[in-house]
């Protein structure tokens, strides 16, 4: 699966607008991720709105690059209902590592910037987005086509066989 080697946290976005059916198959990716007990704990918020992405590019000390991100995808959990709540972050996790290969997948850029677990971006979010109670901000992926190609990117190859140890 060349998307797992290729992928690369993106930061610079050029203005293009991402299609509604690119922003839809990554949604179906995030939704596809497995989840402790079938819960799928996720909700999302696309955001389009330059006011609130510029307003979620101030929700951390690393979140500037939404302001200049032509969307973003806001993953929430769910806080009722759940059988398993102690592995939501767990399956959020996964959806959004899903979401980041699909990006990869349609030839867009993504970052995750990391919400959860700190209660003062998950306020900064909620307030800038309007996040109601029963849901909580779990990260936030600025996307869009990347400035720079991957080619232009620096490539690793993060295999570190010392890290391996077989029983």
């Amino acid at each position: 699966m060349n998307e797992i080697f290729t992928r690369r946290s993106v930061r610079k976005f050029l203005p293009q607008p991402v299609e509604e059916e690119k922003i839809e198959k990554m949604l179906r990716a995030g939704m596809a991720a497995p989840s402790a007990g079938n819960q799928q704990p996720w909700e999302f918020y696309v955001v389009r709105d330059k006011k609130i992405l510029q307003d979620l590019s101030h929700c951390s000390l690393y979140a500037g690059c939404a302001a200049k991100a032509p969307a973003a995808i806001v993953v929430c959990s769910r806080d009722d209902n759940m059988r398993f709540r102690a592995f939501a972050n767990l399956d959020l996790s996964a959806c959004v590592e899903n979401i980041l290969l699909e990006a990869v997948c349609l030839g867009l850029g993504a970052v995750w910037l990391g919400v959860a677990p700190y209660a003062s971006r998950e306020l900064n979010v909620r307030r800038a987005i309007g996040i109601p109670k029963g849901l909580t901000a779990f990260a936030v992926i600025p996307v869009g086509y990347a400035a720079d190609t991957v080619e232009e990117r620096a490539k690793e190859d993060r295999f570190d066989p010392d890290r391996i140890h077989y029983v």
